[in-house]
């Protein structure tokens, strides 16, 4: 598998049987934009850091095969026009609720979670999904949107949330623990700088069993 962050939440997924672009949102450089030959993009929940209106539909014109999953609650809001409609030539954007698994390429998709992390109590939480990608062969990837409350079994490499408006320390370092994934990257991290960045990355590395690798800018990175 190899993986490439291509800025804030934005994460593409190479198998020898998929490309997989995970939360094309606004708060990436935009180099998401700019692949092709996609079999799939996967959208966490309909913040517009983590799906981007503005741009998407250009990206999944340039790749017709794709298969669009979404949080359920994004195709209400498309069928009520307040988001652009998401389809390529292979289809609609499909739903994939908690629980539920779709294949791509040889790659198993499951989604899990439910809810948006809180981020502040007068705000209504929203859907959130996040997604676990596996195959036969191949590490165990989970990139969870966002939200801590979830934490699967056997994730080999996760994609773990540096910080956001929901997030605080002392979370991403309980977070990190529960997964206990051996090896993962900083995502979600748009709104720290670099010290920030690496004061987040060498906490994790010092109180959990997770050794996060910094992907910025790094290229495809085989795991």
């Amino acid at each position: 598998m190899q993986i490439t962050h291509l800025g804030h939440a934005a994460v593409l997924v190479e198998t020898d049987g998929a490309r997989i672009l995970i939360d094309p949102g606004n708060l990436s450089d935009g180099a998401w934009a700019r692949e092709t030959d996609l079999d799939a993009v996967l959208v966490t929940h309909l913040h517009p850091d983590h799906l981007d209106p503005q741009t998407v539909p250009a990206l999944l014109a340039a790749n017709p095969g794709a298969h669009v999953v979404v949080e359920p609650s994004i195709l209400d809001l498309i069928e009520k026009g307040e988001l652009p409609a998401l389809h390529t030539d292979a289809g609609p954007a499909e739903a994939l609720a908690p629980g539920d698994t779709v294949s791509v390429g040889g790659l198993r998709v499951t989604a899990v979670g439910g809810r948006h992390a809180v981020i502040h109590a007068d705000l209504p939480r929203i859907g959130n999904v996040g997604y676990l990608l596996a195959a036969e062969g191949e590490p165990t990837l989970f990139h969870p949107g966002d939200a801590y409350d979830t934490a699967p079994e056997g994730v080999d490499v996760l994609a773990l949330p540096a910080y956001g408006p929901w997030a605080a320390l002392k979370e991403t370092i309980d977070f990190a623990r529960a997964v206990g994934a051996p090896r993962g990257f900083p995502i979600h991290d748009e709104l720290l700088n670099d010290r920030g960045r690496g004061l987040v990355t060498g906490r994790v590395n010092d109180m959990t069993g997770t050794e996060l690798t910094d992907l910025r800018g790094q290229g495809p990175q085989r795991f």
